[in-house]
């Protein structure tokens, strides 16, 4: 993700109908956090998923992204996908509970002594209920273990009201904020017409 951009202007801004604009905050740490206290697992187990197809990741990446917006590896060509969730330096898990697919932890480990968390979302079924505590230790964990100097993530606010601080009680720091715009995927079929309905579709006239 390329967080050089230049600087809006003071003052308002359009956004065009079929197009969303989010507050992108981007959050950091520099040395490994000490771990909140997990909460009881309840049956959940966070496993390693090695050479997931594409069907079946993206089917767990809507199941957790699609009311948050989440569209970009929805839409990516197959060959372009293959080549992220393949590469070794590409670690994806899954929260699971009785062999289903609940949770979703990317950490991509590809730009030298440094680790993003490229995804992070549970089920709606999950959230609020601690496992994203036991999820984000996990993902904290793994990123430490190898040795990088930065762990880093982005989130924006057509996320969950709650990500931003949940973010930053786990260790992460804010240092950047910027403006997206992108085309709005339920327009165009790209998602569910009725996802994300805490932020409403506008209809050109």
């Amino acid at each position: 993700m390329d967080t050089a951009n230049t600087p809006l202007s003071a003052g308002y801004h359009d956004v065009a109908p079929d197009m969303l604009a989010t507050i992108v905050t981007c959050l950091e740490m520099t040395a490994r956090p000490a771990l909140r206290a997990n909460p009881p697992t309840d049956g959940l187990t966070v496993e390693r998923w090695h050479s997931p197809s594409l069907d079946d990741y993206r089917a767990l990446y809507r199941r957790v992204g699609e009311d948050w917006l989440w569209v970009s590896r929805a839409v990516m060509a197959d060959d372009a996908l293959l080549a992220i969730i393949g590469d070794p330096a590409v670690e994806i898990y899954a929260m699971m509970r009785d062999g289903e697919r609940l949770g979703l932890l990317e950490l991509d480990f590809r730009e030298a002594v440094q680790c993003e968390l490229s995804f992070f979302g549970l089920d709606q079924s999950l959230i609020g209920a601690g496992a994203g505590r036991i999820l984000m230790n996990v993902a904290i964990e793994k990123a430490w273990e190898k040795p990088i100097q930065r762990f880093w993530v982005h989130t924006c606010h057509l996320d969950h009201p709650a990500a931003l601080a949940f973010y930053q009680r786990s260790g992460f720091k804010p240092y950047k904020r910027m403006v997206e715009i992108f085309e709005d995927p339920r327009q165009t079929g790209k998602l569910r017409a009725d996802a994300a309905q805490h932020f409403p579709i506008l209809k050109s006239e």
